[in-house]
């Protein structure tokens, strides 16, 4: 089954915890802090994979998490890194964020590997915190939370040519007589459904040629099955387009899918095109053939005339698609929009009502809530000081916060008073 889009979950890996532990060793009565860092977490990856030419893979899983850091140890141990996580997909996979639409990359060659979801970073153990005012402390860090993030994935098929045309244009015939391909064919509009690929052998030459669906009038704008699958056209550098002999105004059908092209992505109408008009086994098709052939030749658009069925001028047909991508200059890189990078400002915080306490929000102040280990007192206290540091405090006494008042920093619950009693 075809399945060219899909929406996925991924999770880096957690940061594993820093310990609080102190020196043991005989006749060393102040061995000091030794608590060892947690390990960082472990990233997520797509890479693009040759064993996978569909999306189909993810409706069966979704949600994709890398390993967890190892905790700290005593005597300065440092946890094990987190396992990374590589997710398969086909080449021609373009990456954005789910929630925001923001373009996050493409994969286009076997083997590219695009990092999607970051491991969060160890906690750090009581020996990071020991300073010439604190030679024992007492507090851990526990390890960073791991990126998580909805992605949604678009599949454009890459292929040397794409055959294009009307909905029983015969296109899938083609293809199967090029190629070992087996699409579906009927005599029947919109017999093809998805995009199928195939590659042809033409003078030792491998061409992979892509069968478009069907396109019809307002395919651009989601007509029949056209939006669809127009985005694959994009990755060609050569279109075939087939005519329909037995349609009743084959050169009103070549002008239809040629204005969808251009009204869909204006350069695809300046793709090189090689036309052919297709079903010349039949005799109402092969009578009219002089009169079509005339009229294009008016509009200066070089016309060939086959039966894929018959397999009559097919050769001649492949053997100038071959020549046409012999001339082509190298495939350019696709005119996907380049990710923009926005500075963060980490310090910024908001602070807002709720109705039963208060929400602050902010990037630095969610991490720090969520990496402190509210079991150390002296960790609470680090809270506090950042939290005045920071300027949270000031802010919310401004805002109003009162004794008693719920205030909520990432999933950590702060009940408010003079001495800022924490609950998880």
């Amino acid at each position: 089954m075809f399945v060219d889009t899909a929406k996925i979950y991924v999770k880096g890996g957690d940061g594993g915890n820093g310990i609080v532990a102190f020196r043991r060793e005989k006749f060393v009565p102040r061995g000091g802090p030794s608590g060892g860092n947690g390990g960082r977490g472990g990233n997520v990856y797509l890479v693009a994979s040759p064993r996978h030419n569909t999306l189909y893979h993810f409706k069966k899983k979704v949600h994709f998490k890398a390993g967890r850091g190892g905790h700290g140890g005593g005597s300065n141990k440092q946890g094990a890194r987190g396992k990374d996580v590589e997710i398969p997909v086909p080449p021609g996979t373009v990456v954005y964020d789910a929630e925001t639409g923001e373009f996050l990359g493409e994969l286009l060659e076997v083997g590219d590997r695009m990092l999607v979801a970051r491991g969060g970073r160890g906690g750090r153990g009581n020996a990071a915190f020991r300073s010439s005012t604190n030679q024992a402390p007492r507090l851990a860090e526990k390890g960073e939370p791991g990126q998580e993030r909805w992605l949604r994935l678009e599949l454009k098929l890459i292929a040397d040519a794409g055959i294009i045309g009307v909905p029983n244009a015969g296109k899938s015939t083609l293809l199967s007589v090029v190629t070992r391909a087996k699409p579906k064919i009927a005599d029947y509009p919109f017999t093809t459904l998805a995009p199928n690929l195939g590659v042809a052998i033409v003078d030792h030459q491998d061409i992979v040629l892509a069968d478009i669906p069907g396109l019809i009038e307002g395919a651009h704008s989601g007509v029949g099955l056209g939006i669809q699958f127009l985005r694959h056209i994009e990755r060609t550098r050569l279109l075939i387009h087939l005519l329909n002999g037995l349609s009743p105004d084959p050169i009103g059908d070549y002008h239809a899918i040629n204005q969808e092209l251009e009204l869909f992505k204006p350069h695809l109408v300046d793709k090189p095109q090689i036309v052919a008009y297709n079903k010349m086994d039949l005799p109402e098709v092969r009578a009219r053939w002089p009169e079509i052939k005339t009229e294009f030749e008016n509009m200066g658009v070089d016309i060939m005339a086959i039966s894929a069925v018959t397999r009559e001028n097919v050769d001649a047909l492949m053997h100038r698609v071959a020549r046409t991508l012999a001339e082509l200059p190298p495939p350019e890189p696709s005119e996907t929009p380049i990710p923009v990078l926005r500075p963060v400002d980490e310090d910024a915080f908001t602070v807002e009502r709720e109705e039963d306490g208060w929400r602050v929000r902010g990037k630095r102040i969610e991490r720090v809530a969520a990496m402190t280990n509210w079991d150390y007192y002296e960790a609470v206290l680090r809270f506090q000081r950042i939290l005045e540091a920071m300027g949270i405090a000031e802010a919310l006494e401004e805002a109003g916060v009162e004794e008693g008042d719920a205030v909520r920093i990432g999933d950590v619950e702060l009940v408010w008073s003079y001495g800022y009693e924490f609950t998880e």
